[in-house]
């Protein structure tokens, strides 16, 4: 299995920026880091990112953050591949300011459904014995039982990916943002008829856990870049629309700005 970079603790800006830019981002990057294990060799040198989100029925989670709620955090079940000897990341994110804070447990796909029907997780559940993935692994299921969150939206896109040789400097570009309703407990990466997100801009997120890169800022300036809100969850809800996911509030209208952030 290939090396876990998530960070539990990191800061990540945003940014949407075009695709001219992102080729000149592209080039310039390359000063300063390597590419991902995952995007070397890749067309356009980009991976596919699935996920899918675990919410309440009335979207508790989405409308913390159109609230802007200061406690509020993302339940999601992230995967690169529906073969059934892949992993299913079970992860909780959460945000408080600027920085993000992430929980993930890698789970063998075949105990997805036992988990979901809200059954304490086992050790023998996960890829990994580490016992910080059981730790997460468990606060994560005690959210998903607590708020009885169930699958609502299968969101992919394809993310080019930078990074340094002790993961604590990363940069990604992530493009052709889709979504579309998932109720189930179903793991696949094909979509019938998914909406599509943030189309032409691509989703800039500068990550780094210590210290701001003086090179960011460099970065910023000659790109002439802005940070924004970019919630993929957030915008592709609003695509998709609340009725199809059986949620009983409408949802705001996509022009709202509140609708970018995180």
């Amino acid at each position: 299995m290939a090396r876990d970079r998530m960070q539990k603790q990191r800061f990540e800006l945003k940014y949407l920026i075009s695709e001219e830019t992102a080729l000149r981002v592209r080039e310039f990057v390359q000063c300063y880091l390597d590419f991902d294990e995952y995007s070397v060799g890749k067309p356009n040198y980009s991976y596919a990112v699935h996920s899918v989100y675990l919410d309440t029925d009335d979207l508790k989670t989405y409308w913390d953050t159109i609230n802007g709620d200061k406690n509020r955090f993302k339940l999601r079940m992230r995967f690169y591949s529906a073969h059934p000897d892949t992993p299913i990341f079970f992860e909780m994110k959460r945000r408080m300011n600027n920085c993000m804070l992430k929980q993930r447990g890698a789970v063998q796909q075949r105990y997805i459904s036992t988990l979901l029907s809200g059954q304490l997780p086992q050790r023998d559940y996960l890829v990994s014995n580490n016992p910080n993935h059981f730790a997460a692994l468990q606060n994560i299921c005690r959210l998903i039982n607590q708020l009885n969150a169930k699958p609502k939206i299968h969101i992919a896109y394809e993310r080019e990916a930078y990074v340094n040789e002790d993961d604590t400097v990363r940069l990604t570009m992530d493009r052709e943002v889709r979504a579309e309703p998932n109720l189930d407990m179903t793991i696949t990466t094909h979509m019938e008829r998914p909406h599509r997100s943030f189309s032409p801009d691509v989703i800039l997120e500068l990550k780094f856990t210590n210290r701001f890169p003086d090179w960011f800022g460099y970065l910023v300036r000659v790109f002439n870049v802005m940070q924004c809100g970019a919630a993929k969850y957030v915008e592709s809800i609003q695509k998709v629309g609340a009725r199809q996911l059986h949620a009983p509030h409408p949802v705001v209208d996509e022009a709202t700005p509140l609708a970018r952030s995180w």
